[in-house]
């Protein structure tokens, strides 16, 4: 994997990045009400951390759908909560970018890693849509990116995939899908671990990993 190639791609595109309507940039976006001063720094920190960190070349990359409000959203880093990053258990250690007493916890990176923990230096996780979308008027809301988003955010995810240069893609839901055969890049699909999804994502992970 091109760590380098990967922090300029995210300096370059993501960093100076103005989200627009509907979209939370964690790498540029500032909310008083909910982040440190210093959340933004925070967050590139811990993004540039969990690309430099690790032991190995990733096998496979995990393209998921876009960062959820209480997970990427505050902790920078793909389908990874702020309180899993100050866990020392956790094989990634980072900062807390919001100024709640406790630190957020999110529910889908909380079944992510219980299955991919073990796997931690095999993998490499990124976003389609690297911000995180929200309904009008309800900014801790989620919702479904449509298609004008996804192909917004293609350059980033074919610089994202040539630099890490896996064996296999995962396509973690229909979005990531999607956004693949748009660029004409071969993968497996995988149903998304929330929403009832978490024993057909552990079975379609394990298919490719143990193999």
């Amino acid at each position: 994997m091109d760590a380098d190639a990967l922090i300029t791609c995210f300096r370059t595109r993501l960093y100076t990045d103005e989200p627009g309507p509907g979209l939370f940039n964690p790498y540029l976006s500032l909310d008083p009400g909910r982040d440190r001063v210093d959340a933004v720094a925070v967050r590139r920190r811990n993004l540039e951390a969990y690309v430099r960190d690790r032991n190995t070349q990733p096998r496979i990359l995990l393209l998921a759908e876009a960062p959820g409000p209480w997970g990427c959203r505050f902790s920078g880093v793909p389908i990874t909560s702020e309180a899993q990053l100050l866990d020392p258990d956790f094989p990634l250690a980072g900062q807390q970018s919001s100024c709640a007493d406790v630190p957020y916890a999110e529910y889908s990176a909380s079944i992510y890693w219980r299955i991919l923990q073990e796997w931690y230096d095999d993998i490499f996780t990124w976003n389609t849509i690297p911000y995180h979308p929200f309904k009008r008027g309800k900014p801790m809301s989620i919702r479904t990116p449509g298609v004008k988003e996804i192909r917004r955010f293609l350059p980033v995810t074919q610089e994202v995939v040539n630099a890490v240069a896996p064996e296999r893609i995962l396509a973690v839901g229909r979005k990531a899908e999607r956004a693949l055969a748009e660029l004409g890049v071969e993968c497996t699909y995988v149903r998304h671990p929330s929403q009832g999804g978490a024993a057909l994502f552990e079975a379609g992970v394990r298919e490719v990993l143990e193999t």
